[in-house]
């Protein structure tokens, strides 16, 4: 039945009105027309009812899109008014979430993405006898895809008409496309316009802001003429935000943005002329260009600039970079004035600039992503994009590219073939990133949250942030952020809108939206398109749920890697700083209004990677780079290097770089290499386990194999030589001969073990085909295995590695032996060396003396068989039997041991008990020294009865022996135990050396003794040196009298109990020594009154002292001061002999008298000075050698003690000498003294 149309009537004052005959009669003659018009000509909303007119929409309808879904929505209210019909009844709109549209509707007001969703059902588009495509000079990819569509259906519809309005902007093109159709052209402009050139300001920042600020305030002084509205275009938000600040300044100016993103509130201040109090001053994008007409405007200041959205197929990345704009869009802005009355357009920029642009603004088709288009084509089944009549068909590149993109979402094959997930993601209303992105949300269990998130991404952002309140938007809005990830603020804002619709009326939320800055039209928007991804879900049998159950914890890696699946070229790195390196070597970095803008997360995942002032990753969120590897596996790149054999799991590793357009998911994952390169790892299997003998639980067969091969390179090893052992080569052929080619791993060698019998017998290798010469049988006699010195057997090792820290020769000594090793033997090292080593000495002799040993090793060999290894000195008894054979004298200072290489000096590994290596080094004595207290602790933790104690205050252990033996390692070492004093108790220790125990159990044995009469050390600490003339005498003598004491009562007890006679070493001596002691008090006070004595005339030394301070003295003042010091030394009455200590008033008194002469006798003092210095000398050298040495040794004291008296002699003679005493008896008894040192060449070492 045709519906009913009521009375139409047309404005007389559009222009588009003027030409309706003629718009009529091109409809009734061709089924394509163009008409081309200016906004404002009323093109719009005329052309549907000339259509009405003509009897279309009667049985069909009229079908009228528009590009926006604002504009549909009004375009369609307008029409209904001027047909005064309700909206819904005879003119009916639909954009998305929204359907005002009945039977009766024989006008269909809608988006063109609208009408590309129809096509999907109705290929033919039936129901319409008529399709209006409205502002087709936009070029937007609807619009292309919709136009070429429509060329292909029209010869199948020869009923259809198809009408394409435009604005006057490269309209020829449309004819052209629809084969020669008719172009009608519509003036729209009422009154004339004034273009104005200005030159542009130089920096395009701040002094571009400058020169807008001053033409609007010339324009508002009336320098252009009758003062009017003002429009300005700007490139962006920021840049209207910014000049808005700079332009609030003037007065009598009302200012007002206008972009997509404004609130509906605001939006609607620009075009409601009703509220205008001032001068209106309009800072626009190019939104304002041809979708909307703001009234009123009779100025329009065009800097010549917008931000054009561009994909770039190299970087993959959404551009929105500013530049210039077309003469067409210029000409556009252009007519946005000149309506209300004659107009001015004021170019900031030259006239040679605006000839010299492109003609016309790029189709969107060419600069953007065409995965959409592509994936729609092949699901209605349309054909190759290249093949498809798009006006301009869109580059190659950018048609791989799209491809490129369904391939990463696996929506196609490698060849462009649609894949099962293509197809379901074909029938989503969404992007196919959001599309991919929910269907994995439905393997992943999350299906519910990650649509609410799709449908977020799908749209404009709700949260709104005025220009001038935008701090308290930003704490509105702080309550939903996630410090993880910007998706989750999404679910975070979804749960809170839910709850408070639930709770609240409509009117009631719509201000609680408007107070927590939150669209209120987005908010809604958001949940129709949820519902409508919900309804798309069931059509494919998912099963989202109503609402979003309420859970305690949201899925966050799920959810992510839903996201992963749609995103995955949109992953990035972080670098340093705000930097982060993504995909295909984009460098990036998170906007600043994200939450993670400081987190700085290691990977992330972006929503959009868009580029405008730099590439920024916009709503973003951490990700561990592991989920990767499971979202599209065939995307990944996958290296392998180092591989390896891993003896533990008996099988070739590798490490696996995995990569993902250029960045490094995972590097160095070790992953089993067999399978990957079975020829490699079956080669790596033989090198390194067979023979290099690294398998786990080695067959038989390799036993055998390696026990050979081990002996033969220590046969190597030790002649230091690497021509025995055949080539590594040689083994690879036998096992490689031998082994099936699929044994990779040690598991799999054992199973073809036991499945073919014969194999180990033949996987043996003949000990004749190792070698490659015979070494000979008396190789074993000149490297022993071990060196025996004494009653200990050392082990001796062979390593033949240059410039390692063991090459050459080593000996392993247990470090509880080290105070037995032989001090030289380990010089001769052994047999097979010795002579290469001698030889090595001489070549290294001064020039002169070298020349008398030619040839060197014959005199090597007649030295050697002259000398016998032992614990001698290797380079003093070959110098001297050099000497004996050459015409020449070698000396010991002659033999330069840096020349030698390392392998020549013995290499000796300190070990413990357990046999662990503790140090090794080629230096004897400074291991000794390194190592002298270990013997102590070794022997302390090696025996259940080791005889180490601390804590003693009473000789409660019966006999303490004199040695103590124990074996380490396989060794017998020896030890002296001896008690050491520790202040309030005494412990017992185990010592390297005999002679450090006796001196530590003589302070230890006279600490218990104390320690046993504590009340006689009480009575006597305070009863000595007390009155005040004592304490004078100790303060000239510069003395404490506490350490005095102290020592008096060491002293004391030393001479009352013999101790220095009767050194006890079991419980009955030292009970003996007690019973000694009952007289030290008397000892004490003897000893007290020789002090005294002493004390006096030392008080007189330092006295007389005092007045040489000439430098003429410093000789005889230091040598006083130095026999003072070694006199009065800490310890000095316990450790000097009785009857040498009651010689010290004496002492003091020839120092008295050497300082009073000293005046009259300088010259004689200082000689007798130079010859104590000549006898006190050796004295000094070997007690700092041998701390200890006056107590050990009774020749070292009775020479300290002469030395004593010989001062005596030479500066007081007149007090006499306890014994005769001379230069001549002096050096005598130093002989002695040096006859006891070398009869002590470990004791020495020792100390």
């Amino acid at each position: 039945m045709p519906r009913t149309i009521p009375a139409i009537s047309y404005p007389p004052d559009l222009p588009v009105v003027q030409r309706r005959e003629d718009i009529a009669r091109a409809i009734n003659d061709h089924q394509v027309v163009i008409i081309a018009g200016e906004t404002g000509s009323g093109k719009t909303t005329q052309i549907p009812k000339i259509c009405l007119q003509l009897g279309r929409g009667r049985e069909g309808r009229i079908g009228h899109t528009q590009p926006r879904r604002l504009a549909a929505r009004s375009v369609a209210q307008r029409i209904a008014d001027e047909l005064k019909t309700p909206l819904g009844e005879v003119v009916g709109y639909q954009v998305r979430f929204t359907d005002q549209v009945s039977d009766a509707s024989a006008i269909k007001v809608m988006t063109d993405g609208i009408l590309l969703a129809e096509i999907r059902h109705d290929r033919l588009l039936s129901q319409y006898d008529t399709l209006i495509i409205d502002e087709a000079h936009e070029r937007s990819l609807n619009i292309d895809f919709l136009l070429g569509y429509l060329r292909q259906l029209l010869p199948k519809r020869p009923d259809l008409k198809l009408i394409i309005t435009s604005a006057t902007i490269d309209v020829e093109r449309f004819a052209a496309h629809f084969g020669g159709a008719p172009i009608i052209e519509v003036s729209g402009r009422s009154y004339p316009v004034e273009t104005v050139y200005i030159d542009p300001a130089e920096d395009r920042d701040l002094g571009l802001q400058a020169q807008i600020v001053d033409l609007v305030g010339s324009i508002e002084s009336g320098s252009f003429g009758e003062r009017g509205d003002i429009l300005v275009f700007l490139p962006g938000e920021r840049d209207i935000r910014e000049l808005a600040r700079e332009l609030r300044g003037l007065e009598r100016l009302e200012v007002l943005p206008l972009y997509a993103r404004l609130t509906r509130q605001e939006q609607d201040r620009v075009f409601d002329l009703s509220r205008r109090r001032q001068l209106r001053v309009v800072l626009a994008t190019n939104v304002a260009e041809t979708s909307l007409t703001v009234p009123g405007i009779r100025y329009v200041i065009d800097p010549g600039e917008a931000r054009i959205s561009r994909y770039s197929f190299r970087t993959k990345v959404q551009r929105l970079p500013v530049e210039s704009i077309s003469r067409a869009s210029a000409n556009q802005r252009q007519g946005r004035c000149g309506r209300v009355a004659p107009g001015v357009c004021i170019r900031l920029y030259t006239e040679e600039d605006f000839l010299a642009r492109p003609e016309f603004t790029d189709p969107e088709i060419l600069r953007t992503n065409l995965a959409a288009v592509i994936l729609q084509m092949l699901q209605l089944g349309l054909g190759e994009v290249q093949r498809f009549p798009f006006i301009n068909p869109p580059d190659p590149r950018m048609v791989r590219d799209g491809y490129k993109l369904l391939e990463e979402l696996g929506a196609v094959t490698r060849r462009g073939q649609l894949t099962s997930i293509g197809k379901r993601m074909a029938r989503l209303p969404v992007d196919p990133r959001l599309a991919r992105m929910v269907l994995a949300a439905q393997q992943l269990s999350c299906l519910d949250e990650v649509l609410v998130i799709a449908a977020a991404l799908a749209m404009q952002d709700p949260r709104e942030r005025p220009a001038d309140k935008q701090q308290q938007a930003d704490q509105m809005h702080a309550r939903f952020r996630d410090p993880r990830s910007d998706f989750m603020s999404w679910l975070a804002l979804w749960r809170y809108y839910e709850e408070q619709r639930q709770a609240l009326s409509q009117g009631q939320l719509r201000k609680l939206c408007q107070r927590e800055f939150l669209s209120f039209l987005r908010m809604r928007e958001w949940r129709d398109l949820h519902a409508q991804l919900r309804i798309g879900c069931r059509q494919l049998g998912l099963h989202p749920a109503a609402e979003l159950a309420i859970v305690e914890e949201e899925p966050y890696e799920a959810i992510h890697r839903a996201l992963l699946a749609g995103l995955l070229s949109n992953i990035a790195q972080h670098q340093e700083g705000r930097d982060y390196l993504g995909s295909r070597n984009r460098k990036l970095q998170i906007f600043p209004g994200s939450a993670l803008g400081r987190q700085r997360p290691k990977w992330l995942v972006a929503a959009e990677v868009v580029e405008t002032s730099r590439i920024f990753a916009r709503v973003v969120g951490t990700i561990d780079p592991l989920w990767i590897l499971d979202t599209n596996p065939d995307l990944l790149k996958f290296q392998y290097h180092e591989p390896r054999w891993e003896p533990r799991q008996g099988r070739v590793m590798a490490s696996e770089r995995v990569t993902l357009y250029g960045l490094t998911v995972v590097d160095k994952r070790p992953v089993h290499y067999g399978p990957i390169k079975p020829a490699e790892a079956r080669e790596l299997l033989i090198r390194e386990a067979l023979i290099a003998g690294r398998c786990p639980r080695p067959p038989a067969f390799l036993k055998h194999n390696l026990r050979q091969l081990r002996a033969l390179e220590d046969l190597e090893a030790r002649a230091r030589r690497r021509d025995l052992l055949a080539d590594e080569q040689v083994l690879f052929d036998f096992y490689d001969e031998r082994l099936p080619g699929d044994i990779t791993t040690a598991d799999r060698l054992r199973a073809w073990l036991k499945t073919a019998p014969d194999a180990d017998h033949s996987l043996r290798v003949p000990r004749e085909l190792l070698l490659a010469r015979d070494p000979g049988a008396e190789l074993g006699q000149q490297f022993p295995d071990r060196l025996d010195w004494n009653d200990i057997s050392f082990k001796l090792g062979y390593q033949f590695e240059p410039g390692q820290v063991a090459d050459g020769v080593s000996v392993t000594v247990p470090v509880g032996l080290l105070n037995r090793v032989p001090r030289f033997r380990f010089d001769w090292l052994v047999p097979g060396l010795l002579r290469e080593k001698c030889i090595a000495l001489v070549k290294a002799l001064p020039k002169d003396k070298r020349k008398q040993l030619v040839p060197v090793p014959d005199y090597v060999d007649r030295a050697l068989s002259t000398l016998q290894a032992g614990d001698d000195d290797l380079y003093a008894v070959l110098a001297e039997a050099l000497s004996r054979l050459g015409n020449t004298s070698v000396a010991t200072s002659d033999w330069d041991l840096a020349r030698l290489d390392p392998f020549y000096h013995m290499n000796i590994r300190v070990v413990d008990a357990n046999g662990k290596l503790l140090a090794q080094g080629r230096d004897l004595a400074q291991l000794v020294a390194r190592f002298r207290s270990d013997t102590q602790q070794t022997i302390a933790t090696v025996s259940e009865h080791s005889l180490a104690r601390t804590g003693l205050t009473a000789w409660d252990l019966g006999s303490l022996p004199q040695e103590w033996r124990f074996r380490q390692a396989g060794v017998d070492i020896i030890a002296w135990p001896a008690m050491v004093d520790q202040g309030e108790s005494v412990a017992i220790e185990l010592f390297d050396y005999p002679a450090q125990a006796q001196l530590q159990h003589r302070l230890g044995v006279l600490r218990l003794l104390r320690l046993q009469q504590r009340q006689q050390v009480k009575f006597l600490r305070k009863q000595l040196l007390q009155g005040n003339e004592t304490s004078l005498l100790l303060a000239a003598c510069g003395l404490e009298r506490l350490p005095l004491v102290e020592d008096l009562i060491d002293n004391a007890w030393l001479q009352a109990s013999a101790l220095e006679e009767n050194l006890p070493w079991d419980e009955v001596a030292f009970g003996a020594l007690l019973a000694r002691s009952n007289r030290v008090i008397e000892h004490a006070n003897e000893q007290e009154a020789n002090l005294l004595n002493a004390l006096r005339p030392l008080a007189a030394v330092h006295k007389l002292l005092a007045r040489y301070t000439d430098k003429s003295w410093s000789t005889s003042v230091a040598d006083v001061r130095r026999q003072l010091g070694e006199l009065w030394q800490p310890g000095f009455q316990r450790d000097t002999p009785a009857a040498w200590l009651a010689q010290y008033p004496r002492y003091m008194k020839a120092l008295r008298v050497r300082l009073e002469r000293l005046n009259g006798q300088l010259e004689r003092d200082r000689a007798h000075c130079a010859t104590l210095e000549g006898l006190l000398t050796p004295l000094a050298q070997a007690v700092a050698a041998q701390p200890g040495l006056l107590l050990l040794c009774p020749a070292a004291r009775q020479y300290r003690w002469m030395i004593e008296e010989f001062r005596v002699s030479l500066f007081a003679q007149q007090l006499g000498t306890r014994i005769p005493v001379s230069v001549k008896r002096l050096q005598a008894q130093w002989q002695e003294v040096r006859t006891w040192l070398d009869s002590q060449p470990e004791q020495g070492l020792g100390a």
